[in-house]
C-alpha cells in the first residue's frame, strides 16, 4: 500500500474562482485529464521542465507554487501547421525568388498569432525555397500523433529539444492567443511535481538536462524556421498536487532513470518515458484511492489465450472494480466530512443548515458562490446535494482516466472479447522490461517483482496471494504464466537454460550476467 502523507493546505480560493467545488482536487489535485494522451501528457511536462531549466530550477520548484513560463512558438507552428500555400507556391513559382516572394506575401497576410507578420527573415536561412519546403516536409511528418484531427494550433512537433517545444493555444478569429486546455489539461503539470517531489528528482534532473540544453542537430535545425530574439511568454500557473510525498512518485523516477541509464541512441528512450509517464498517473490516481479505501490494489493481468479463461473472467472483474475505486474514493472522502465530530456538532446547533453550509464552504468549497445559493436549507439533503454533485462533477473527466490511459498505455484492453480487462500489450511488457531489468534475472522473480513495484498478478504465486479460495485455482494462472513467457522469449527478453531455468533478459542493458 501507498503512503499519502505530509498532506498540504488548500491554495488561495481566488486562484481557482471557475472550479464549482474543491473534491477531485484535495484528493488527486488539479489536475487529472483523460483527454490527454500519453504523448501530449509527457509533452506538457516537457514545457514545464524545459521552463524551470531556463531558469536554473529543473525539478527544483515543486514545493513552491509552480510559476513558469512556456514558449508559443507562432512563427514556427503557423510555417509547419498553417500553411496551404507551401506545396502550391513550390509548384507554381520554379525560379526561387519568385517562390520566396509568393510565399512571404501569402504568409504575411494569412498568419495567425504573430506581430508583426514578416516572414521575410527565412529567405537567407535557406539555400532555395525548394530546399526550405522539404525541410518542412520532414520537420511535419515528425509531428506528434499526426494521424489524429486537431487543429493547427493544436500540433506538436516531435520534442527534438527547447526549440520544438511550445504549449497548445487556441488562436481567436482575430488572431489573438489564449491558453487552451484540450490537451495540455495540466496533468503533465502533476506528473512535473510528482518528480519533483520524488526522492532522485537530482539525478532525473541532471538526465534530463542534455535533452533541455538542445544539442542536437534537429533542435538546431528548427531553430532556422523562428525570428532572432525572444518572444512574449504568459507565467501559467496554479497546479496543485496535494502529497509532498508518495511512493508512486519515487516508483515514476526509479524507473525513468533506469531506462535513461540504457543510453539509447537519439531519441530511442522518449517512447518508453512516454508510456511509464502515463501509466504512473493512472497508478498514482488508483493507489491513493485505494489509501483511501484502505484496500489493495491489483491488476489481475491476461496474457491472452485464443479462447475465454477463468483467468480472463477474473481480470475483466478486476477491472470493473478498478473502475470504480476513484468514485467510491470521493464517496468515502465526502463522508469522512458529513461523519466527522464537527458535523454532527454543527447539526446539533440551532441554525444546523448554516453551520453546515459554513464547513462544506471552508473544506470542499462548495457551494461555489454561497451568497446566492438556493438549494435544498436541511443538513442532511445539502450532503446529499453535494454527494450528487461531486460525483457528476468526478464522471465527467477524472472517473475515466484509469479506463483512458490504461488503454493508451497497452494495459487495458478489449482484444478477442467485447470486456475490457487487463491484458499487456507487447509494447508495454517490453517497457517495463527495460525499465526494471538491469542484470539477467529468473523468471519467477521478473513476476514478483511486477507483482511487488505494480500489483501485477500474471502466475500462480501472486494470484494464490490476493484471490480468494473459492476464486483461485492453480492451472489457469500456471497456463498465464506459460505465454507471457512465450511472449517474452519471442521478444528476444527472455531465455529458457533447461526445463527448469528460464530468464528475463534486457537486451539493451550493458553488462549483464
Amino acid at each position: 500500500m501507498a503512503d499519502t502523507v505530509s498532506i498540504l493546505p488548500l491554495p488561495p480560493r481566488e486562484d481557482y474562482r471557475e472550479n464549482s467545488m474543491w473534491v477531485d482536487e484535495q484528493i488527486w489535485g488539479h489536475r487529472l485529464w483523460d483527454s490527454q494522451s500519453p504523448w501530449l501528457l509527457f509533452l506538457e511536462f516537457l514545457n514545464v521542465a524545459e521552463a524551470s531549466f531556463r531558469n536554473g530550477q529543473l525539478l527544483q520548484n515543486g514545493n513552491h507554487p509552480l510559476l513558469y513560463k512556456p514558449y508559443k512558438r507562432m512563427y514556427l507552428r503557423n510555417i509547419l501547421f498553417n500553411n496551404e500555400a507551401l506545396t502550391r507556391v513550390a509548384a507554381h513559382f520554379p525560379n526561387s525568388n519568385s517562390a520566396w516572394d509568393a510565399w512571404v506575401e501569402w504568409m504575411n497576410t494569412n498568419a495567425k498569432g504573430v506581430l508583426p507578420r514578416d516572414f521575410s527573415y527565412l529567405r537567407g536561412r535557406f539555400h532555395s525555397f525548394q530546399q526550405f519546403v522539404s525541410l518542412v516536409g520532414i520537420l511535419r511528418g515528425s509531428a506528434v500523433e499526426s494521424e489524429a484531427n486537431k487543429r493547427w494550433s493544436s500540433r506538436f512537433v516531435f520534442p527534438f529539444g527547447p526549440n520544438a517545444l511550445y504549449e497548445d493555444l487556441n488562436i481567436s478569429p482575430a488572431g489573438k492567443t489564449s491558453r487552451e486546455y484540450i490537451y495540455f489539461g495540466r496533468t503533465g503539470e502533476i506528473m512535473y511535481l510528482m518528480l519533483s517531489r520524488s526522492k532522485r528528482k537530482n539525478e532525473l534532473a541532471a538526465r534530463f538536462a542534455s535533452l533541455l540544453s538542445g544539442e542536437n542537430q534537429w533542435n538546431k535545425l528548427l531553430a532556422l524556421f523562428q525570428p532572432e530574439g525572444g518572444e512574449d511568454q504568459e507565467t501559467r500557473a496554479n497546479s496543485f498536487l496535494p502529497y509532498c510525498e508518495h511512493s508512486v512518485f519515487d516508483l515514476l523516477a526509479d524507473d525513468w532513470l533506469h531506462v535513461l541509464s540504457l543510453e539509447l541512441p537519439g531519441f530511442d528512450a522518449l517512447p518508453h518515458l512516454v508510456t511509464l509517464g502515463a501509466f504512473h498517473v493512472m497508478l498514482y490516481q488508483l493507489q491513493v484511492s485505494s489509501a483511501l479505501l484502505c484496500r489493495p490494489l491489483n491488476f489481475i493481468c491476461e496474457v491472452i489465450a485464443p479462447r475465454k479463461t477463468l483467468v480472463r473472467e477474473l481480470s475483466a472483474s478486476n477491472y470493473q472494480e478498478n473502475s470504480l475505486l476513484s468514485q467510491k474514493a470521493v464517496e468515502a472522502y465526502l463522508a469522512g466530512i458529513t461523519g466527522s465530530d464537527r458535523w454532527q456538532q454543527a447539526k446539533a446547533q440551532p441554525s444546523a443548515f448554516a453551520a453546515c453550509k459554513a464547513i462544506l464552504e471552508e473544506q470542499v468549497r462548495w457551494p461555489n458562490d454561497p451568497e446566492d445559493y438556493e438549494g435544498c436549507s436541511e443538513p442532511d439533503a445539502l450532503a446529499s446535494e453535494l454527494r450528487r454533485a461531486a460525483i457528476a462533477r468526478h464522471k465527467q473527466h477524472v472517473a475515466s482516466v484509469h479506463r483512458q490511459y490504461g488503454r493508451d498505455v497497452g494495459l487495458v484492453s478489449k482484444r478477442g472479447t467485447n470486456r475490457l480487462r487487463y491484458a499487456p500489450t507487447d509494447a508495454l511488457l517490453k517497457t517495463l522490461v527495460l525499465a526494471n531489468v538491469s542484470r539477467r534475472m529468473e523468471y519467477k522473480e521478473f513476476l514478483d517483482m511486477l507483482f511487488t513495484r505494480y500489483g501485477f498478478v500474471i502466475g500462480e504465486r501472486e494470484a494464490e496471494r490476493v484471490l480468494s479460495h473459492e476464486d483461485f485455482e492453480k492451472k489457469p494462472f500456471q497456463t498465464n504464466s506459460n505465454r507471457l513467457e512465450q511472449r517474452l522469449s519471442s521478444l528476444g527478453m527472455l531465455r529458457r537454460l533447461s526445463d527448469a531455468c528460464a530468464y528475463i533478459q534486457n537486451p539493451l542493458a550493458r553488462g549483464q550476467s
